[in-house]
């Protein structure tokens, strides 16, 4: 558990997520008319890892508008996928978009709702695969309680799957990635106000503060260990999905990398760890 968090860390981060919302639904980093057209969102080395669904139950928790979550459905198979996150208008363009690439709520359902209160509000008690990532774990102050929570929702035989940013890259020098500049042990909320977003830098919008936490990966694989679940396996990557250094290049697969001059170091990380 974080030394210090701010009172108001759930309300500022969700205003800030409601906020971008429209914009993510509108951007080209999402691409919302090509997932329609049939573009799967996922990326592929988390199909690999995670194997065959087809049949199977799945839950994404902090899913934001749900792309992620439709696609192990209408891509991959998955008999039914439940897709949790705790913003309301997150939510309902996830359920909007469901319907329009006719996902009914049967195969793809979308639950508003804080992470924490998970097991009290998704329709069913357990799932085959608990799926969560990609920048979901630094919203959360508690990764101790989020792995108890995960764990308790993966059915007996299955398993969580979770693909992350790698904690290294939060240390790092934002413009080149090459001088440690941040505490790598730091457990104190980081409070930005920051306007615009990821998914398009310039836009101006108002509910520009958030608060964010670092895990170590020490932290995340004991906190699952704890909660009983079985390390299966820890991969590290080598690239990233957006530009998080200045030095950044995009591969000829997309994915964003330094360049063959910079030393390689993980970016990213995945992880599966099985109830028995």
């Amino acid at each position: 558990m974080s030394t210090f968090t701010p009172p108001d860390w759930r309300a500022a981060n969700r205003a800030h997520w409601d906020e971008r919302v429209p914009l993510h639904v509108a951007s080209d980093y999402y691409d919302l008319e090509g997932f329609r057209s049939g573009a799967d969102a996922l990326r592929d080395f988390e199909v690999a890892e995670i194997g065959d669904v087809t049949g199977k139950s799945l839950l994404h928790l902090q899913c934001h508008i749900g792309l992620d979550t439709m696609s192990w459905a209408r891509d991959h198979g998955a008999a039914r996928v439940v897709g949790l996150d705790f913003s309301v208008p997150a939510v309902a363009a996830a359920r909007k978009l469901a319907a329009e690439i006719g996902l009914g709520p049967e195969r793809a359902a979308f639950v508003e709702a804080d992470v924490y209160d998970a097991p009290s509000v998704v329709p069913e008690q357990a799932y085959d695969i608990v799926y969560t990532g990609t920048g979901a774990l630094c919203w959360l102050p508690d990764i101790e309680r989020w792995a108890r929570t995960a764990a308790s929702l993966v059915a007996p035989g299955g398993f969580l799957y979770l693909a992350e940013f790698h904690p290294l890259t939060d240390i790092l020098d934002d413009q080149t990635g090459t001088r440690v500049v941040r505490d790598y042990f730091a457990r104190d909320a980081h409070v930005s106000e920051e306007s615009g977003t990821y998914a398009e830098l310039e836009a101006e919008t108002v509910h520009n503060r958030s608060v964010e936490w670092q895990h170590t990966m020490g932290a995340v694989v004991s906190a699952l260990a704890a909660a009983g679940l079985r390390l299966d396996f820890l991969h590290e990557h080598d690239a990233s999905l957006y530009q998080r250094f200045e030095s950044f290049e995009r591969s000829g697969d997309g994915y964003y990398r330094f360049p063959d001059t910079h030393a390689r170091i993980p970016l990213m990380y995945s992880l599966r760890a099985a109830k028995p």
